[in-house]
């Protein structure tokens, strides 16, 4: 794409978003111009002063949405593949590639670590191929709701949990207790913090961070990451719908 595509692609993004913010109070605003009626413009001067504070706010709305419209495009490519994907194997294939997987990794973990792990990596495996399963129904039943909320914290746990599990007891994938620590001290420092202050010194005088406590942390995170994916894409197929959606 050259660069005026790409800038007349933004550009048409941009007035989409701001259409759209406009359409949650006034009618006809998003791509009226192809409408029989036309673009709603007010009338009244009590509705011109409504229609310019909220068209002003709109600014500061694009301004802050527009990133995570970018993310959604990116999001949504993938998406589209792993959907292409569970479309081709069905549920049972991204069950048993799942399986493969991280039963794979299940088998390495029998010959580098302890027994313990290895029962800990196992268990971690099970609970991933269960959760790609259930990603895949509900990327395949009910509508957008069920995907947002269901499919996509599905998702993320059936990636995350096996190799956070296993970087427990391996030495060698330590830098993905280094990651949590960071994680976790960036929740202690910025987000358990006023009113939420109990909470952090509840955790830290109860809780070593360590073992289940780390899997159960990446198992909360997975959760909104998983919400924050499917509210980008949904944001993204807003503004610009997929092939055949507009």
């Amino acid at each position: 794409m050259s660069a005026g595509g790409l800038l007349d692609g933004i550009k048409i993004d941009i007035v989409r978003l701001h259409e759209t913010w406009m359409e949650l109070v006034f009618p006809r605003q998003r791509t009226a111009v192809h409408k029989v009626l036309g673009k709603w413009t007010p009338r009244t001067r009590g509705d011109r002063i409504k229609y310019r504070i909220w068209a002003a706010l709109g600014v500061l709305v694009v301004a802050l949405l527009y990133p995570l419209l970018v993310v959604g495009f990116a999001v949504r490519f993938n998406a589209k593949r792993f959907d292409s994907a569970t479309t081709r194997l069905g549920i049972i294939g991204v069950v048993i590639l799942a399986a493969v997987v991280w039963g794979g990794l299940t088998a390495l973990a029998r010959v580098r670590l302890s027994f313990d792990g290895f029962v800990a990596v196992g268990a971690a495996s099970a609970v991933a191929v269960v959760s790609a399963g259930l990603a895949a129904l509900f990327s395949r039943v009910g509508g957008r709701g069920t995907t947002v909320f269901f499919a996509y914290p599905f998702a993320m746990n059936a990636v995350f949990l096996p190799p956070v599990v296993a970087a427990l007891y391996d030495p060698s994938l330590g830098v993905i207790i280094e990651q949590s620590t960071a994680i976790a001290n960036f929740f202690r420092d910025t987000v358990f913090v006023g009113p939420l202050d109990p909470v952090s010194e509840y955790l830290s005088n109860n809780y070593d961070f360590e073992g289940v406590v780390v899997a159960l942390m990446w198992f909360a995170i997975a959760t909104p990451l998983g919400w924050f994916l499917g509210f980008v894409v949904t944001l993204a197929d807003a503004i610009r719908p997929r092939s055949g959606e507009e």
